[in-house]
């Protein structure tokens, strides 16, 4: 038995106006096609669908069983419609987010509230891309864009530059290294170094710092949240390298100091992967363009 939507309507179409005039006209058809149509499915089904001679017409119980499909699967396939046009027209869809800078849920949860006000149908959802190859899963379609301070020559993918930020030493203010303008390599030899549960490669300190001076700290100790890190800080447990956007409170603060990196500071870009082809998706244009309003306010504290 071959069942087609069109039969699925029309048994609910009969059934809603209690006869086949009042039926045909619902659906902008002529009795005529919609008595042929009714005779071709119950020719297939090898059932009658109606008790004849039953004013208003009535479903026999095959054709309530059939009416119980329609009411099931018709509601499903109208809401596949309309996800099918939202995301033509751009206005649904799928955000999967993959980071891989641990201290940007910092930033991105305002960015993200407010999308959610204009953009509440796009599936919006978080994945720390520092477990995985965030960008390989991009390629596979498996996340929609990557926020990442490491651009890369990939076809079909665009960097999309957000903000730039230094890297910002942060000790106790009774720590010995506050007495300095600014912090070097060799200051880190004799410290215990508190960072995110990274790997080394992708922080800041060691990428841009350490590794290439060739200087491995006394002790690393790893912390997941940036709370506890300034915690540990504050209670000259170990100093830390953080964005400076997450530390643009605690610089007023008299329990911490923040110093630069290097007399000259480090500096880093952050950018968004996206793939190219959804670069021009009204939803991914507005998150860009949050993304970059949220950046202007911390680069203005």
């Amino acid at each position: 038995m071959h069942i087609e939507f069109r039969h699925l309507r029309t048994i609910q179409a009969i059934d809603r106006a209690g006869g086949l005039a009042k039926a045909a006209e619902m659906m902008n058809i002529t009795q005529s096609a919609l008595s042929h149509q009714v005779k071709g499915l119950e020719d297939q089904a090898g059932v009658e669908l109606f008790v004849r001679r039953s004013k208003p017409l009535k479903l026999s119980p095959a054709g309530q069983r059939l009416l119980k499909l329609a009411e099931q699967v018709l509601p499903q396939v109208a809401a596949l419609q309309d996800e099918f046009s939202g995301l033509r027209e751009g206005s649904t869809g799928r955000m999967h987010i993959a980071i891989e800078c641990h201290a940007c849920f910092e930033w991105l949860f305002p960015v993200l509230e407010q999308f959610r006000r204009s953009f509440g149908e796009v599936d919006v959802d978080i994945r720390p891309g520092l477990a995985f190859d965030a960008l390989p899963a991009l390629l596979r379609q498996e996340v929609d864009l990557v926020i990442s301070s490491d651009p890369e020559e990939i076809d079909g993918v665009d960097f999309i530059e957000l903000f730039d930020y230094k890297a910002v030493f942060v000790a106790a203010s009774t720590h010995p290294l506050a007495k300095k303008p600014y912090v070097e390599a060799e200051d880190f030899r004799d410290e215990t170094l508190i960072t995110y549960p990274v790997e080394r490669t992708r922080l800041d300190v060691f990428s841009q710092l350490l590794i290439p001076a060739k200087v491995e700290p006394a002790h690393i100790r790893q912390v997941e949240l940036t709370a506890v890190i300034l915690l540990l800080v504050a209670s000259n447990r170990g100093v830390s390298v953080l964005p400076d956007w997450v530390v643009r409170e605690v610089k007023y603060s008299s329990d911490y100091v923040t110093r630069p990196l290097t007399k000259g500071g480090i500096t880093r870009r952050l950018y968004a992967a996206i793939r190219r082809e959804d670069r021009e998706k009204p939803f991914m244009q507005e998150l860009l363009g949050l993304a970059g309003k949220e950046a202007r306010k911390l680069q203005a504290v």
